[in-house]
């Protein structure tokens, strides 16, 4: 990942293009992104499928990749199972890029969701970075780059990128459109910083080519707004009562809570939360972390939340995360059909 030259493609869904721009300072402070809603279930065991690529590409994977692992709180399985939730190309004519988090669910099982045009370890965990949530550094809506633009289109428009204006913005010039964010201070250590030349900005000067996890990644990935457990202790699933629903707190900043219910007859289904708190609810299931049913803000009475949905039968995984991180409170999720 040399300055000016190879960089990822920022893949984002075209139903989160859209979004508006709901930017914030946490705590005064700049923060490196991590968008809320796209972070897996914590303790996922997430399966992942090589789509070609020699044994010594698919062996540098299996030994770097994991390496993420060690700090937040999931799982990678390497498989030939046709289902996997994260199937890796090394297509080289298609440079390095990956879906985000959950975002990966979404994309079709016949098509890749990551890929690795070049191979070192930086640009491994990177994109596995981004497969886990986190995003691109730079694009920080707070991080204070303020860019040379013209410099920055000229290098990317020439070799080895040839990117478009148009492209060029999306992947480095614009801020991330971006309904919530988790994060760190900015880390110019991050893995997720790419390196640019001093000429491409205007107040910070160069930034260095990194190939490791820097200490607030690992700090970031295994912390209460990720996946924490490594190292600590994570909150246990909690079972809702069908019938009466269950009170719960977020005690902590950044907490998020998981619950789990049991679905014996398909049908439609509302999950729903109550309180005088703004809260995020993400359903996964059934019988699987890992794919994502619906996620919902506000879309119940006050900033609750609600998904409506046809589950099908099998256990099913919510959780629930407060909309401002820094916020603690009480509230109340239930279950109901018809």
């Amino acid at each position: 990942m040399k300055a000016a030259q190879h960089m990822c493609y920022d893949r984002i869904l075209p139903k989160n293009l859209a979004k508006a721009q709901r930017t914030r300072m946490v705590g005064g402070r700049s923060r490196a992104i991590s968008l809320i809603g796209k972070q897996w279930a914590n303790g996922s065991t997430l399966r992942i499928r090589f789509m070609g690529g020699t044994q010594a590409q698919q062996d540098m994977v299996r030994e770097i990749a994991p390496l993420w692992t060690e700090h937040a709180n999931l799982t990678f399985e390497f498989t030939d199972d046709r289902r996997a939730e994260i199937r890796v190309s090394f297509d080289e004519n298609d440079g390095a890029w990956s879906y985000v988090g959950t975002d990966n669910a979404d994309i079709p099982l016949h098509a890749a969701t990551l890929n690795l045009g070049w191979l070192d370890k930086g640009v491994i965990l990177h994109e596995f970075g981004h497969m886990i949530g986190l995003s691109h550094e730079h694009s920080n809506p707070a991080g204070g780059i303020i860019w040379n633009e013209a410099e920055v289109i000229r290098s990317l428009s020439g070799a080895p990128n040839f990117w478009d204006e148009r492209t060029i913005r999306h992947n480095v010039l614009n801020k991330y459109s971006a309904d919530q964010l988790h994060g760190t201070e900015f880390d110019e250590n991050s893995i997720m910083l790419y390196a640019f030349p001093d000429s491409w900005t205007q107040n910070r000067g160069a930034t260095h080519e990194n190939h490791d996890l820097s200490a607030l990644d690992k700090d970031f990935v295994a912390s209460a707004v990720m996946y924490p457990g490594k190292g600590g202790t994570a909150k246990e699933t909690q079972e809702i009562d069908i019938f009466r629903g269950t009170e719960a707190a977020i005690g902590k900043a950044g907490e998020e809570d998981l619950f789990s219910f049991e679905v014996k007859d398909a049908g439609i289904h509302i999950v729903e939360t109550t309180g005088s708190t703004d809260v995020v609810l993400v359903l996964f299931g059934p019988d699987s972390k890992t794919r994502k049913v619906a996620e919902n803000d506000d879309g119940g009475r006050g900033q609750n939340s609600r998904i409506e949905a046809h589950l099908q039968p099998g256990v099913y995984q919510a959780a629930v995360r407060h909309y401002n991180p820094d916020t603690t409170g009480d509230y109340r999720i239930m279950v109901s059909a018809y």
